[in-house]
């Protein structure tokens, strides 16, 4: 099984590092790269897994090097890799690096590491870390299908993969990315809506989250049965959020009065206008190869 270093044991990095393992990987084949030594213990300790505190000898050996460091810190760490890379020149293992860096584009990278490297940015989300998030992937200039589907592979550990152009990660970054941040803005707006009804927060809390969770697994079995195909198309269900919506909804009834309100309120332009600011703040973040 091919080795794998993840270059920064931040929350992203463990989440990957934890996923891996999870889905059956060797504590053999994983090494992870981290400076903080605070981290280092925990993360040899927690994972049995080898830490290095120098990005070289982590990488020096791996087919794959995932790239989990903030923004700022990948300039230092791409070209500590491109150095250990110009050495093993010549090895018979192609090494394969993915970047989870925000707004760090494949260019960026292939214009520092040896000519011809195949790159890959990949933008995972914060439900990553309990194994429920969403990464899409994006190919670099010099990447084969089959590496495509070997780190797509790697990150299904973590939960679900989609593969999308690079031009598009920046609405990635706007919809999944910041989503999860949407999401909890709109839990803790419904539990201080319902404990100005009446309900004692707790119970607010749980009603708000049960309910949400529990909505979006309806969505998600829905999608399911869909695209497994095991119905006739001409009677399988409409699996869009408009029409479970519209299936809990009684005319005239509560629910309808309560949408009404969030329409007449414009909670679609606010939805819209924040994915918009969203895409357009990681666009102003990019970091390209010039």
């Amino acid at each position: 099984m091919a080795r794998i270093a993840i270059v920064g044991g931040g929350s992203m990095g463990e989440a990957l590092l934890s996923g891996l393992l999870r889905s059956g990987r060797q504590v053999k084949d994983l090494v992870v790269a981290e400076r903080a030594s605070q981290r280092t213990d925990y993360l040899s300790k927690t994972y049995s897994v080898r830490v290095a505190d120098d990005v070289a000898s982590a990488v020096e050996h791996a087919a794959y090097v995932i790239v989990a460091v903030k923004p700022a810190d990948v300039d230092a760490v791409v070209t500590e890799i491109a150095e250990a890379a110009g050495r093993a020149e010549g090895s018979a293992t192609e090494q394969v690096l993915v970047s989870v860096a925000a707004g760090v584009t494949t260019a960026f990278y292939e214009a520092r590491l040896p000519a011809g490297s195949p790159v890959l940015r990949v933008m995972p989300n914060a439900p990553a870390l309990v194994g429920a998030g969403v990464s899409a992937l994006a190919a670099g200039r010099f990447v084969t299908p089959e590496q495509v589907d070997a780190v797509a592979e790697l990150f299904d550990s973590v939960g679900e993969v989609l593969t999308v152009a690079e031009s598009q990660l920046d609405a990635v970054t706007a919809v999944s990315g910041s989503g999860p941040a949407y999401f909890f803005l709109i839990v803790e707006a419904l539990v201080d809506a319902a404990v100005a009804a009446g309900l004692s927060r707790p119970v607010a809390t749980e009603l708000a989250v049960q309910t949400l969770a529990g909505s979006a697994a309806m969505l998600l079995d829905r999608m399911e049965a869909d695209s497994s195909g095991s119905a006739p198309e001409a009677v399988r269900p409409d699996t869009t959020a408009a029409a479970l919506r519209a299936l809990v909804t009684s005319p005239g009834g509560t629910t309808a009065a309560g949408l009404r309100e969030l329409e007449r309120m414009g909670v679609r332009a606010a939805v819209a206008a924040a994915v918009e600011a969203a895409k357009t703040r990681s666009e102003q973040l990019g970091i390209t190869s010039e």
